[in-house]
């Protein structure tokens, strides 16, 4: 919801745990919950800014309120629910298609369209051979100077800028090859090679009776 264009696809597991109607039953509540979900955020977005607006000092709530509204921009397209037996190959096949086919549609996702100058795959198949490389360690963290001199050797790159590198960064970002949080200050010298440790780091912090696991270990 906080993230600009966004396109969302829901997926709902464990069918062959369902009766054939109750697919269809909670499919259809399931949507209806992330449509009343997001018709809630738009009318509380909107009770914020007027209550900001309609304050005696708006000028002391700026800051709040240019947030706000950046939120109230941030369109989010939500594709229909794919309901999926993760124990039938045939349908986790069936996801991939359908992921592919949405990827692949240009008034969803217009970066699949573009057309990039040749120093990006240049780049890409750069970082790639590098985050394979023995050298790197597995959780694929690497500072961002230390990149741009490990690419600054490779042939065709020598000359890459700096400015140059963090286009291509953001690119790559976008479709997933690496992660890189410039934004975030502390985080803004580190590229993430390997995005998939991320995901593993998080499944271990981030999970269901966390505090109860912590608090059991003598």
């Amino acid at each position: 919801m906080r993230v600009p264009n966004s396109v969302v696809l829901p997926v709902g597991t464990h069918v062959d745990c369902c009766q054939e109607q109750e697919i269809a039953e909670k499919t259809n509540d399931i949507m209806g919950r992330i449509t009343a979900m997001l018709a809630e955020r738009k009318s509380n977005l909107a009770h914020f800014i007027d209550n900001l607006e309609g304050s005696e000092e708006p000028k002391i709530y700026m800051d709040q309120w240019e947030k706000l509204k950046e939120m109230e921009s941030c369109t989010l397209t939500i594709l229909n629910l794919v309901t999926v037996n993760c124990t039938d190959h045939c349908d986790i096949k069936k996801l991939e298609a359908t992921i592919l086919k949405h990827v692949r549609k240009e008034e969803l996702f217009p970066e699949v369209v573009r057309v990039l100058p040749p120093i990006y795959r240049q780049v890409e198949a750069a970082i790639v051979d590098i985050a394979q490389s023995e050298e790197v360690a597995g959780h694929g963290m690497m500072d961002l100077q230390y990149l741009v001199s490990k690419l600054s050797q490779r042939e065709h790159l020598g000359s890459l800028g700096r400015e140059l590198l963090q286009d291509i960064l953001r690119y790559l970002h976008r479709v997933g090859l690496v992660v890189w949080y410039e934004e975030i200050k502390p985080l803004e010298s580190t590229v993430f090679l390997q995005p998939t440790f991320l995901i593993t780091m998080f499944k271990l912090l981030v999970r269901h009776r966390l505090v109860q696991q912590l608090e059991s270990i003598p």
